[in-house]
Order: structure tokens, then C-alpha cells, then sequence
């Protein structure tokens, strides 16, 4: 049985629950209130007819209980038309809310993401439609996630399948030596491996599901490792590196997964910095967290690409190369790893004056 006439017909079992308790209470109860009128009357009556007291008595309770009897009868039909109707209309409100709620559920299955229901009133239907709206556009920018990674994995891939191609059929064509090709053919293998091998990463980190092995760690070891890893790329590039060598607290976290995030953001600084610019790299306590920052003079970062830049694939300059821009994923996976070892990310920038980004870890706990 449908939605509607189910909750209609436990409206109207309701309603004859009540006039029948209505009924039984009338013959159950109403004797204790009309009993002593007709005590007094059956009194004065006694002497003016002649009769017994107990006659009189039972007839006027005969009397009574037989008027009232009737004038509930006689409003049974007004009020029982009132009751219906009332049944009705509020059965048929719930039933269309519940018939709107199943309509945008059987939508959502149907993978209809822009659909909204109405969310009229302050109940628990209104909650619910509420609900069902959050869920339609998380669903929503699930879709679109989907369809722009499988459309950016696909473009990332054309690039170096198409080179495989080129190279191949310079082979067979005579027009490249093998040597030649092996060398070009490893070269884009290598780029196919590296953004599949990033593709993975990010994917696990987005789970929450990256292998993390936290432990009690000196800043002053990781500014070693970046000034001895980056040194001299910064050098042939002409840009100057400033790694903070102030006094810093432990913090709790994992080694590698903290040299890589400060990896990637080094590697963009270098990337967007010209020449005669500065990186400066800076460490200080906040709060019960250690926040790094990566502060460069480079091209900096359109406002309207900055809300995107932590987006998988998104580049700010979509004229960049695939070789020169990397796979798309580092940012993404830099504030993931940051996140799942506790911290949080953020990214400044002001146009053609350079861009900071920063984040932070928590501090490692004092021995007790």
C-alpha cells in the first residue's frame, strides 16, 4: 500500500479510537457528574408524584444518558466530517513531501547531481530535504572530480604516448637511430612512470590510507638537508636560497614525508623565480605547532588561480609543458601529507611580487 492512503487510514483509525473511547467514557463517567442533580430532584419530585425515590432516580439517569447519547450522535457527523477532512489534508501534505523526497532520492540514484528539493517548513522532512540537497552536490563534485582527473589522466598520458609513437615510427622509418630513440623512448617512459607513481601517491593520501611513520625530528636536520640538496640548483640558476638556521623544537612527524612536501614547494619556488631572486626558506613556533614557510620573489600567483592551486592537475599557466610544469599532483599531495600528519597548508601570493606558502606540524611532546 502506497504512502498516502496508509498514513490517511491510520488517521481515520485514529479517529474512531477516539469517538469510541469518547462513548465509552460518556457511559463510564458522566453518571458521576449528574448524579447528585438527580439526587435532589428525585427528592423534590417524591412528594409532588407520588412515586419512590429510587424510581425516580433511574429515570432521570435513563433520561440524561440517553440525551447526551444523542447529542453525540447528533455531532458525530460534523464533527467526523471535520476529522476527515483534517486526516485528509495533513495526509496528503506528508504524502507529497514524502513523494518529493522519494523523487529527488530516485534522482540522485539516477546520477541527476544538479537536482534540489525544496526545503519548506522547520520539521524533520524539511532536515532531511536539507540533507539530500548536501548530498546531491557532494555527489555533484565527486562527478566533476571524476570526469577532470580521467580527462586530465588522459591528456597527461597523450602527450608521452605520442611521443612513444613518434619515435617508433622515425625507427621504422629509418629517420632516428636506435641509440637515439632508446635514450628519447626512456626519457618519456620514465615521465609515464613518474606521473603514475604520483597519481597513486595521491590517491592514498587522499584516502588517508599513506604509510606515515612519525617520530621526534630537528628542524635544524631538515634545513641541512634542503640548503645540501638545493644549493646548487639555485647557484646555476642565479637565485639565492635562505634556509633559517635559528634554534627550533622538536616536532612529531615523518621524516621523508616532511622533506618531500619542502621538496615540492622548493621545486616551484625554483621554477617561477628568475634569475637574481630570492627563496627564503623560514621556521618559527606557533601556538603548539612549528610553521615552515617558503617565501619566493617570483611571478607570483593570480588571485583567481590561487582559491584552485591545491587542485589535482590544476596549473595556473595552462601553457606550461608537461616537462617544465610536472605532473600537477605535487601541491595536492604536499597538503595531504601535511594534513595527515596533523598540520595544515595555506598559500599566499600577490602578482609579480612572489608567493609564500606555508604550513605547519605539530611540536614534538616534552619529556615528562
Amino acid at each position: 500500500m502506497r504512502f498516502f492512503p496508509r498514513l490517511l487510514l491510520s488517521h481515520l483509525l485514529v479517529i474512531l479510537l477516539a469517538v469510541g473511547g469518547m462513548f465509552a467514557a460518556a457511559e463510564l463517567l458522566a453518571p458521576s457528574f449528574y448524579r447528585e442533580h438527580v439526587d435532589r430532584m428525585a427528592v423534590m419530585m417524591t412528594g409532588m408524584v407520588g412515586s419512590t425515590n429510587h424510581e425516580l432516580r433511574t429515570d432521570l439517569e435513563a433520561g440524561l444518558r440517553t440525551t447526551l447519547n444523542r447529542a453525540l450522535l447528533a455531532s458525530l457527523p460534523l464533527a467526523g466530517g471535520v476529522a476527515l477532512l483534517t486526516a485528509w489534508w495533513m495526509s496528503r501534505r506528508l504524502g507529497r513531501s514524502v513523494q518529493r523526497l522519494d523523487e529527488g532520492s530516485r534522482a540522485l540514484a539516477q546520477g541527476q547531481y544538479t537536482l534540489r528539493l525544496p526545503e519548506t517548513g522547520n520539521d524533520e522532512l524539511a532536515d532531511l530535504a536539507h540533507n539530500l540537497n548536501v548530498l546531491a552536490g557532494a555527489l555533484g563534485r565527486v562527478e566533476q572530480g571524476r570526469v577532470e582527473l580521467i580527462g586530465n589522466v588522459a591528456h597527461e598520458l597523450r602527450a608521452p604516448l605520442a611521443a612513444l609513437r613518434g619515435y617508433a615510427d622515425g625507427m621504422q622509418d629509418g629517420l632516428i637511430t636506435p641509440d637515439r630513440a632508446s635514450h628519447a623512448i626512456t626519457r618519456e617512459v620514465g615521465a609515464m612512470d613518474r606521473l603514475v607513481r604520483d597519481l597513486s601517491l595521491v590517491s592514498r593520501v587522499e584516502a588517508g590510507k599513506v604509510d606515515l611513520h612519525p617520530r621526534t625530528i630537528h628542524p635544524a636536520e631538515l634545513c641541512t638537508a634542503i640548503r645540501d640538496r638545493f644549493s646548487t640548483s639555485f647557484e646555476e640558476k642565479g637565485v639565492t636560497l635562505d634556509v633559517t638556521d635559528a634554534p627550533l623544537p622538536a616536532i612529531q612527524a615523518d621524516e621523508e614525508r616532511v622533506l618531500q612536501v619542502l621538496t615540492n614547494l622548493l621545486v616551484n619556488a625554483l621554477r617561477h623565480t628568475p634569475a637574481g631572486g630570492q627563496v627564503r626558506v623560514h621556521a618559527g613556533p606557533q601556538g603548539g605547532m612549528l610553521k615552515f614557510s617558503v617565501q619566493d620573489t617570483g611571478t607570483g600567483i593570480a588571485p583567481e588561480h590561487l582559491a584552485r592551486i591545491f587542485e589535482r592537475f590544476y596549473r595556473a599557466d595552462p601553457a606550461r609543458s608537461r616537462i617544465e610544469g610536472g605532473s600537477g599532483v605535487g601541491l595536492t599531495i604536499a597538503r595531504g601529507l601535511v594534513e595527515a600528519m596533523g598540520g595544515q597548508m595555506t598559500a599566499s601570493s600577490e602578482e609579480g611580487r612572489g608567493s609564500t606558502f606555508a604550513f605547519t606540524l605539530p611540536l614534538a611532546p616534552v619529556p615528562g
